[in-house]
């Protein structure tokens, strides 16, 4: 399979003919329209090693991220940066669960590639890492057709520019991600959910303090008056933590959490959503009710029909920078959420001009005649 991925791409470099990189296609929605031949790396599958006293795992490109976890969880150990995936619970239909319940998962679709290129963490990300920190190695093969391998299978791999680090997040415009090498963590031994009845100016207050407290937090949300906190680690640290914060114990607070990660709530998917990072501290921004509240604050997930330049200038003011996760919802398919992104001055938040020269030069290097996920990221990129 990878030689027909370099054969492919090396046609498509002679005759400079854009490439759609598709593996499971379950964040087909996640940025801008592209254009070309579909380029599938679904063939890409299997654990190629996994050494769990190094806690380090490689895999093939287009390996299902369920069954990745399904492993390390049979060992006692996690990708802790808890990639979301999307696909078979990803979305709720417009109308299912009149409280915004949160629906029990269906099969996922997504592969470890996609997880990696697209970059995005779940609710333990403050807590333990984002995707980024968690890539030891990654092979790609770039927009010429050449094979290419960055980084290693140890930990302690650091020579030269990490180069592998920048293929996440890229969305496949710098290489075709063909395998990866990640670092995993061990389960917690012990793990409660806790809620307390809040309203937003609290919760923000409140999810501040206990960061600056020697608490073993893995995972906070605020939504619709209720702020959930998740304790994780040793039982006597988590049963401490407990008996010092109270709250009301969630049962289920595994599957409140997972649902979370995938969206798999009726909030997500019925109206534009957009995802604003911004200091933690930052208080209400007052641009609707319709809102999920993550990371200790520094996460604020906006449903919201208002203009683009408003909510780009209000995560602006708040220190960070607002991002149009799709427009319509991915149910619709990813040419519907592209006409509306084209409409709102794209997916991201325009560049500075010395990002834009880093940016460029890169996809100059690794991509010289753009023929990988052509205006995915932006629309001349």
């Amino acid at each position: 399979m990878p030689d027909t991925i370099i054969e492919r791409i090396r046609a498509a470099y002679a005759e400079e003919t854009p490439l759609i990189i598709q593996g499971g296609g379950s964040k087909g929605f996640y940025g801008n329209a592209d254009e070309g031949e579909v380029l599938s790396t679904h063939g890409l599958a299997g654990v190629v090693d996994y050494q769990p006293t190094e806690l380090v795992l490689t895999a093939c490109a287009g390996t299902p991220l369920a069954e990745i976890e399904a492993l390390l969880d049979a060992h006692g150990q996690m990708l802790a940066f808890e990639p979301p995936h999307f696909g078979g619970n990803h979305f709720p239909h417009a109308g299912e669960g009149a409280n915004d319940a949160l629906r029990a998962p269906k099969p996922s679709n997504a592969t470890l590639g996609g997880a990696v290129a697209a970059g995005l963490s779940g609710p333990r990300r403050p807590y333990a890492g984002a995707a980024r920190d968690f890539v030891l190695g990654v092979r790609i093969v770039d927009g010429t057709g050449q094979p290419l391998r960055f980084g290693g299978q140890v930990i302690k791999n650091v020579a030269g520019y990490d180069v592998s680090r920048l293929m996440v997040g890229a969305l496949g415009t710098l290489g075709v991600i063909t395998e990866v090498s990640l670092k995993v963590l061990p389960r917690p031994a012990a793990e409660t959910t806790l809620q307390f009845e809040l309203d937003e100016t609290a919760a923000i207050g409140r999810m501040n303090e206990w960061a600056g407290l020697p608490l073993p937090q893995s995972a906070s949300a605020w939504h619709a008056g209720v702020l959930t906190l998740r304790l994780s680690g040793a039982a006597s640290a988590v049963c401490a933590a407990q008996a010092k914060l109270g709250g009301e114990i969630l049962p289920d607070g595994g599957a409140f959490w997972q649902r979370l990660r995938d969206h798999a709530t009726p909030f997500f998917g019925t109206r534009p959503l957009w995802r604003l990072a911004v200091k933690s501290s930052t208080p209400p921004l007052r641009l609707g009710d319709a809102q999920w509240i993550e990371w200790g604050g520094a996460l604020r997930w906006l449903a919201s029909d208002l203009p683009a330049a408003t909510l780009r200038a209000a995560a602006h003011a708040a220190g960070g920078h607002a991002t149009l996760f799709y427009g319509a919802p991915p149910h619709a398919g990813a040419a519907a959420n592209a006409r509306f992104a084209a409409l709102h001055d794209g997916v991201f938040a325009p560049l500075s001009p010395a990002m834009r020269t880093v940016q460029y030069a890169l996809k100059q290097r690794f991509d010289p005649r753009g023929i990988l996920n052509r205006g995915r990221m932006y629309p001349d990129f």
